[in-house]
């Protein structure tokens, strides 16, 4: 299972995968009580993260921030083109020799990273693959899907080669990841059905922001050598609801520098009841509860959420409010006790770390020709009944829903349940592509006029878009969101 409890384990092997640290790309450790041992490093310039950066940049998209985009790119990949195979001999010939133990070895001929001031040295690939670097702005095609796909499933191979090595090296039944790769969702979900380990528990900041945490951590139980407390009823991350919470005082004066028209509920029922009709409506909605998260998801509490049934959602969602490439993928909030009900998946996922396959169950036969459809064809063919969270692939990125660790988002989804059958909705983050999650009451309703979102729920204070006084100038609030 995936535990949510780190900190749960005495013994544990560990495996860092990042870009890179100070010379250290990747290392396999083993933690004892309070006493970590570092048994092997890869190091500078041969990089996992670096690795998969590369073809980050090659395929149009943003180095260390549009990793995501790739691997939301590569299940639009046809994993049975004969192009697919041949990327993958390719990268495995000329760009990256794998090592049994998951160490890998990169052809600097082919890169500039090292000396240079790109990632790759762009005829080079180019000769390669048979296509010139994608342009960010120009049109996605299938090679490139197949690329994507390509270097996923490298990527994956090599993810568990060093978990394998990890487990010789150990012994250990547990297996702790951090590191910017460890965020590769798919890659985790591959790990976990594996089996190598009874145990997997994957950092929700995995990235540069956990340093922080692992700081902290290092000082209090290897330093000062401080008892670790063991807890394993609760998650002691708390959900990764770390972030700052705002009061009532602080919204309503908020509401007054806005001009708001809200209506304020004294029973939170109400509003859960209110929402989740209006999400069954096919209505977009802004939801802003309590503490931020801590780390790169939003895991409802600054989240943007939407009824998965619909299959108009994840269009909508991404042309008329987030702004961003049309084949983003939206992942599924999920109650923890019904996620059985829609997903392959064995363990929890509270942090949407895992990607796991929608049940054979809820899947809708695809046409013959299916792989042979241009990319934006094969998106709007319906996969299944929760069709705005189910990928080309029929799988899905699953945050698993707690009560105990997010009562109001559980209580929410579990209204729409009782109003509905299904025990789940769309999230995605609460911004607008290129700007950061919303933070305070101001970025959210700036946000929500800047956008065609229908509705907007902050704390127990409920908003309607064409309420409030100017909805329709979202110029406004666009210029006000890039400037203020």
């Amino acid at each position: 299972m995936t535990n949510l409890n780190g900190l749960l384990y005495q013994d544990a092997a560990i495996i860092t995968i990042d870009g890179v640290g100070e010379w250290c790309t990747a290392s396999i450790g083993h933690g004892k009580g309070n006493d970590i041992t570092i048994l092997k490093e890869l190091n500078f310039p041969h990089s996992v993260g670096l690795l998969y950066s590369a073809f980050t940049y090659f395929l149009g998209f943003m180095v260390n921030s549009g990793e995501y985009k790739l691997m939301g790119l590569a299940p639009y990949g046809n994993p049975d083109a004969e192009e697919t195979t041949r990327f993958i001999e390719i990268i495995k010939d000329k760009l990256v020799d794998i090592k049994q133990d998951g160490s890998v070895w990169l052809d600097q001929a082919y890169y500039n990273y090292a000396t240079g001031l790109r990632m790759v040295k762009d005829d080079k690939w180019a000769a390669l693959f048979g296509f010139p670097r994608r342009n960010d702005e120009a049109d996605i095609e299938q090679h490139h899907c197949n690329l994507a796909l390509a270097i996923q499933q490298v990527t994956e191979e090599i993810v568990l080669k060093m978990a394998k090595e990890a487990k010789r090296l150990t012994g250990s039944d547990n297996l702790c990841m951090a590191g910017g790769v460890a965020l590769n969702c798919v890659a985790n979900g591959k790990l976990v059905k594996a089996g190598i380990f009874k145990n997997v528990y994957i950092q929700p900041a995995a990235g540069d922001a956990g340093g922080a945490l692992g700081a902290a951590l290092a000082a209090s139980l290897m330093y000062f050598e401080e008892e670790r407390i063991i807890d394993d009823k609760s998650d002691q991350m708390q959900g990764s609801y770390l972030g700052p919470e705002y009061s009532s005082k602080e919204i309503e004066l908020m509401n007054g520098k806005v001009k708001a028209v809200v209506t304020k509920h004294d029973d939170f029922d109400d509003v859960t009841k209110l929402i989740a009709s209006k999400l069954a409506d096919s209505n977009a909605v802004g939801w802003f509860q309590g503490r931020m998260e801590f780390g790169p998801r939003a895991l409802g509490n600054r989240s943007i959420i939407g009824d998965a049934r619909n299959p108009e959602m994840q269009k909508k969602l991404n042309l008329k409010i987030k702004y961003r490439e049309g084949f983003r993928p939206f992942a599924p909030s999920v109650l923890a006790e019904d996620s059985h009900e829609y997903f392959d998946l064995e363990s929890d996922s509270p942090y949407m770390l895992l990607v796991a396959p929608v049940k054979a169950s809820r899947r809708k036969e695809l046409p013959s020709n299916f792989n042979d459809l241009g990319l934006w064809e094969r998106l709007y063919i319906e996969r299944s009944d929760i069709q705005s969270v189910t990928h080309l692939d029929f799988s899905a990125r699953v945050q698993s829903v707690h009560k105990e660790t997010n009562e109001r988002y559980w209580k929410l989804i579990n209204e729409f349940k009782a109003q509905t059958g299904y025990a789940l909705v769309v999230n995605t983050s609460f911004n607008v592509r290129g700007e950061p999650i919303v933070c305070t009451p101001y970025d959210a309703y700036r946000c929500f006029m800047s956008t065609e979102m229908d509705y907007l729920v902050i704390n127990d204070y409920v908003y309607c878009k064409k309420e409030q006084p100017d909805w329709e100038n979202r110029e406004k609030w666009m210029v006000k969101f890039k400037t203020d």
